[in-house]
């Protein structure tokens, strides 16, 4: 990756597809042969034009690959736009040789391990095997992506960031070219594009960790040998306890993850309480052994998490100044969480300094190899 061209991001909002690409191209007027990638964000009312929006960027920007997808809200360096038209753009001075786009992820991983068997194994390369960092964006109406997300992190031993589309009708991807139902993205290559890497919850645990002793699906039955009610009343509180209907939206299940040393856990909704059988639904299927918490969900711990790891990615970027970043977010924070001033963009700023950065507000958040909810991942290009 050079590092003379700079990365470069532009940001626009009308009321029609044709000025916002034409705001945007007007932007990037210092575009350079260099600038082989692009990525592109549109919120959902920009969806059914996406495809002609990324033919026009393509063709007029002279870009040739480009990735991306839409968001109910995107984000740029500083700004959030959520509920208008609007569209971030971020060109990347990464050579063809340093990245592969995929697409058709859908059903099994060939369209990564077969489609780029030779650019993985290094065939031809004298540094050998890529490690890649696999920027991934998926279709949540496809129920096996969580499983797909695990496959493709073991078969390339790299390392996943990315988010699920979030839109009303249109759940449209680019992969050069647009599609949708499955997984789709591009793989870099982390030895000729360093980057660092953070997820921040937006949920702090309450009580503590409990183990499963009797469910069924996604229903907790026994906890710590327990009414799971029981417990879970005990861990609220008392008056939270006293009206249960308070704690939607605001009190979660989390799952810990296993074999990780950051103490991360997948947060997933409470989807129903049965006071008489003592039990509560939660949207994930759990088995007698699993472990659980609940947490729950407000603004300051989500502002404390989010310092935390602003603070941790400026520490392992040591001296490396930040060229470009991208950032996927939950639906649920931006706005809903830190406030209605871009608050939460406005943080990493503050504390990384201003560079070119796009992202998008999705139904689901990806890091590493799991599938997340509620969390921010921010990726920063060195």
């Amino acid at each position: 990756m050079s590092n003379k061209t700079p990365f470069l991001s532009a940001e626009a909002s009308a009321t029609d597809w044709q000025s916002a690409a034409g705001e945007i191209v007007r932007q990037l007027d210092t575009i350079e042969a260099a600038h082989r990638l692009g990525f592109l964000y549109v919120t959902d009312q920009f969806s059914p034009f996406f495809d002609e929006i990324s033919v026009f960027l393509r063709q007029t920007l002279g870009v040739p690959h480009w990735v991306g997808t839409v968001g109910l809200g995107v984000c740029t360096t500083s700004r959030e736009y959520f509920d208008e038209p609007a569209m971030v753009v971020m060109v990347a001075p990464i050579p063809d040789s340093s990245f592969r786009i995929f697409d058709g992820v859908s059903d099994d991983i060939a369209g990564i391990t077969e489609d780029h068997k030779d650019w993985l194994s290094g065939s031809g390369a004298p540094g050998g095997a890529v490690t890649p960092l696999t920027i991934v964006h998926g279709d949540p109406r496809n129920q096996m992506v969580g499983e797909l997300i695990e496959e493709i992190s073991t078969a390339t031993q790299g390392f996943l960031v990315g988010g699920l589309t979030a839109a009303e009708q249109n759940f449209v991807q680019l992969a050069d070219s647009v599609s949708e139902g499955g997984l789709s993205g591009v793989m870099l290559s982390l030895d000729s594009v360093p980057v660092q890497a953070g997820l921040t919850q937006g949920c702090s645990p309450i009580g503590e960790t409990h183990q499963i002793t009797a469910a069924d699906e996604n229903i907790l039955i026994e906890l710590d040998g327990r009414p799971a009610l029981e417990v879970f009343k005990e861990d609220i509180g008392e008056v939270l306890a006293r009206d249960l209907q308070r704690v939607g939206g605001y009190i979660f299940a989390a799952l810990p993850v296993t074999g990780t040393d950051t103490g991360d856990y997948l947060v997933r909704n409470l989807l129903g309480i049965d006071p008489e059988a003592g039990v509560v639904a939660i949207g994930e299927y759990v088995s007698a052994g699993d472990r659980v918490m609940f947490c729950r969900r407000d603004h300051d711990s989500a502002v404390t998490d989010m310092q935390r790891m602003l603070a941790d990615i400026k520490k392992r970027a040591g001296s490396a100044p930040v060229r470009g970043g991208l950032y996927f977010s939950c639906c649920g924070r931006g706005p809903n969480q830190f406030g209605p001033d871009s608050d939460e963009l406005k943080m990493i700023t503050d504390e990384l300094g201003e560079f070119p950065l796009v992202g998008f507000f999705a139904n689901g958040e990806i890091s590493n190899n799991r599938l997340y909810g509620y969390t921010g991942v921010l990726t920063v290009f060195l």
